[in-house]
């Protein structure tokens, strides 16, 4: 049977999202009470925050494995799913601090899974790190720990995204790194960092050499850019072949209401002889908020594995998203979501034949909440 194409399936998704937004709306059209005062989230000079985030997902294929295939973090099919709870504790640098997150849940087992140290104790610690920035060297903070990667455009929480899914340039690009970074502003608008680490999402090296990661940001009021690239070796036990990645995000924001971005990334895995394996993807993105508290985010994508390094299976990898934001208060938010991920080679489950077809939709409800002060 002929399977419908993914432009019909965007415009039903389409369809659905912006009635499920002013559905919601209706249903909460009761009068908003006053606001309360904003909470002290603040402990001495600790600072607390943290989030609760869970969806359900329903999966077209009906995998027997229960699984959205290359998906970050809504990896479970057509069942509910506990993403992750998250504490954060954080002391700004005057002149030294720390950052602690504390992490549960399945986002956190997906964000570890390839780290040797694959610990109970490590896979719960997301962010550890101790920032120093002296008082007079014009803004220079040194971090050491662990910390989130400087590449993509997509965070690690939910709620700081614009879709609920991350995106495949999100999903196979680096998440963390162990070491040391510093980054500087140079003038008003652009600054610079330098990383060096044991390399991408392990605590614990698994060679004795180091990647280096180079990083820039130019923010002005209606547009942002930043650069990063990443050069080392990453294979287990060995330091020749080198893995190069770049990363670009060009960030627009010229309406309160009306913001995109463009994300490109290219990669190359040097082979110890000759030849290399490469991957790259661009994808872009858009949020449009409709009223105060009903957003809506398309995002497209296209990811290109020539060698089958990253995805196990050399292909041509694309995806379209629509996310539907319905926001409760300044602490509760919930998303719809539609998205097709579709490839030009049979990768995908269905029932219980694997790489039995070349697509995959899902829709998911999520939402999260969230507490401590606004960023």
């Amino acid at each position: 049977m002929k399977q419908a194409g993914p432009y019909r399936s965007i415009r039903t998704a389409a369809v659905l999202t912006v009635l499920m937004c002013a559905s919601i709306g209706v249903m909460r059209g009761q009068q908003t009470p006053p606001a309360a005062p904003a909470p002290n989230w603040n402990v001495g000079p600790v600072t607390f925050s943290g989030l609760i985030d869970a969806y359900y997902s329903f999966n077209a294929n009906h995998p027997a494995s229960r699984n959205n295939i290359y998906r970050n973090f809504d990896v479970k099919a057509n069942q509910f799913s506990l993403n992750m709870a998250k504490l954060t504790l954080e002391h700004n640098p005057e002149p030294i601090g720390f950052k602690l997150d504390v992490g549960f849940g399945r986002a956190f087992e997906i964000f570890h899974a390839t780290d040797p140290a694959s610990s109970d104790l490590m896979r719960h610690l997301v962010q550890a790190y101790v920032s120093f920035k002296p008082a007079n060297a014009g803004g220079l903070q040194i971090d050491f720990g662990k910390f989130y990667t400087s590449a993509g455009a997509e965070l690690t929480e939910t709620n700081l995204n614009w879709n609920y899914s991350r995106a495949l340039l999100y999903a196979n690009g680096p998440y963390y790194h162990f070491g040391m970074r510093a980054t500087k502003p140079l003038t008003e608008s652009f600054s610079a960092g330098f990383q060096l680490v044991n390399g991408w999402n392990n605590v614990e090296d698994n060679n004795s050499g180091k990647t280096m990661g180079f990083t820039t940001g130019y923010v002005k009021k209606t547009f942002s850019w930043f650069n990063n690239y990443y050069t080392g070796p990453e294979k287990t036990d060995l330091n020749e072949g080198w893995r190069h990645f770049y990363d670009t995000v060009l960030l627009l924001t010229p309406h309160s209401k009306a913001n995109f971005y463009v994300n490109f990334d290219y990669g190359t895995e040097k082979l110890p002889v000759r030849g290399s394996n490469d991957f790259l993807g661009i994808a872009g993105a858009a949020r449009f908020q409709v009223t105060d508290k009903i957003a809506i985010s398309p995002r497209l994508e296209y990811y290109y594995d020539k060698d089958g390094f990253i995805t196990g299976t050399a292909q041509k990898l694309k995806e379209f998203t629509l996310t539907g934001e319905y926001k409760f208060n300044d602490s509760v938010l919930s998303r719809l979501e539609y998205r097709r991920d579709w490839s030009d080679q049979r990768v995908f489950e269905r029932g219980a034949t694997p790489l039995a077809t070349k697509n995959q939709d899902t829709v998911l409800i999520g939402i999260v909440a969230y507490f401590g002060p606004k960023r």
